[in-house]
């Protein structure tokens, strides 16, 4: 399907479900279908996603997941306090994306076209892209600072994970890139390819402990990553915040996209997603199907030891880490504005 397929698919979502919702204010694409030409066919391994914002605190309080009409669609909820002004958008290295291009899909009052406006007019502003970067590199600061010694193994995973990669974003946002979740390493990948900063990447590899994965060493997780997804698809009933990450219309994206990126070669670029999901199930399993969580703690196990991980202290000592290559991931970041294409004083 063609992105502007997509889109209308989207919007025609919006005027049938979503505009009858309480408290109902608009609604705009996020994510990486902004980024892509109106003929270029949307990707089987993503899903589209709709920001839906809301007048009120009465408002969803998760994301969700589900296919209309042939299109995987990912909603979140916003409140339009959270849009307000312009500069908290332009300031916000996840927000500001969305509204810096021709995205709104249905905007009664007209309020969000006139942010979308001034979003469009600042985004590529040298002081807003540094601020984002900022905005980036305090999430990998705050991300670090959860991990906590009495949370089950797979939170604390999951507390070093994530803010691990986002160094990633702190260098796509400054080359005006989508700060893309599940593609973030092929994505800085590329970035760093066209900026002559390649020889970071693996840097950026390294911190998450997948520089020296063998092909054959990613199948195989992904393969135990398979077995123990269907299983927790199964299982879930507790509304986790990632419950729609897990279930069956996800499938494409976390075991697809990832089987996708081996097949490509870019299989350490899989590894970041996998222990992600891995670590999800593996929560699910220990809240809804304790029974059967021993069975896949060996490959859960094997994964993280091919990241060198074994305990907490691994955890905390790849943290601080990370925390000691900030400087340099600044430094590129620095380097990548000063040559990025389209951005302006």
């Amino acid at each position: 399907m063609q992105v502007k397929d997509a889109k209308e698919i989207a919007r025609k979502w919006v005027l049938e479900i979503a505009a009858g919702a309480p408290g109902f204010h608009g609604a705009y694409l996020a994510g990486s279908i902004n980024w892509l030409p109106e003929e270029a066919l949307l990707p089987a391994t993503s899903d589209l996603d709709i920001n839906v914002v809301y007048l009120d605190s009465d408002r969803p309080n998760e994301r969700s997941k589900f296919v209309y009409g042939d299109v995987l669609i990912e909603v979140t909820p916003l409140s339009l306090d959270e849009l307000q002004p312009a500069n908290r958008v332009l300031a916000h290295y996840h927000l500001a994306g969305g509204l810096a291009t021709s995205s709104i899909l249905m905007d009664p009052s007209g309020r969000l076209t006139e942010l979308q406006v001034a979003v469009s007019r600042g985004y590529a502003r040298r002081r807003w892209v540094r601020q984002r970067c900022r905005h980036a590199r305090q999430r990998v600061l705050k991300g670090l600072a959860t991990l906590d010694e009495a949370d089950p193994f797979e939170q604390q995973v999951v507390s070093w994970l994530f803010p691990t990669g986002v160094t990633a974003h702190v260098l796509l946002v400054a080359g005006l890139r989508n700060p893309t979740v599940r593609d973030r390493y092929t994505a800085v990948r590329q970035l760093l390819e066209e900026h002559s900063q390649i020889q970071f990447y693996e840097t950026l590899l390294q911190l998450l402990g997948c520089e020296r994965m063998s092909r054959a060493s990613v199948e195989s997780h992904l393969s135990s990553l398979e077995e123990i997804f269907d299983v927790a698809t199964a299982a879930i009933q507790s509304p986790f915040s990632f419950s729609s990450d897990i279930s069956e219309i996800a499938r494409p994206l976390a075991i697809n996209g990832s089987r996708d990126l081996i097949n490509r070669g870019l299989y350490r670029e899989a590894v970041f997603w996998i222990a992600v999901t891995y670590s999800r199930c593996q929560t699910v399993l220990a809240v809804d199907a304790p029974e059967l969580r021993a069975k896949f703690d060996t490959g859960y196990r094997q994964l993280l030891a091919d990241l060198g991980i074994y305990s907490f202290i691994d955890l905390q000592q790849r943290s601080e880490r990370v925390r000691a290559h900030l400087p340099r991931v600044w430094r590129v970041a620095e380097a990548i504005m000063t040559r990025a294409p389209g951005i302006a004083e």
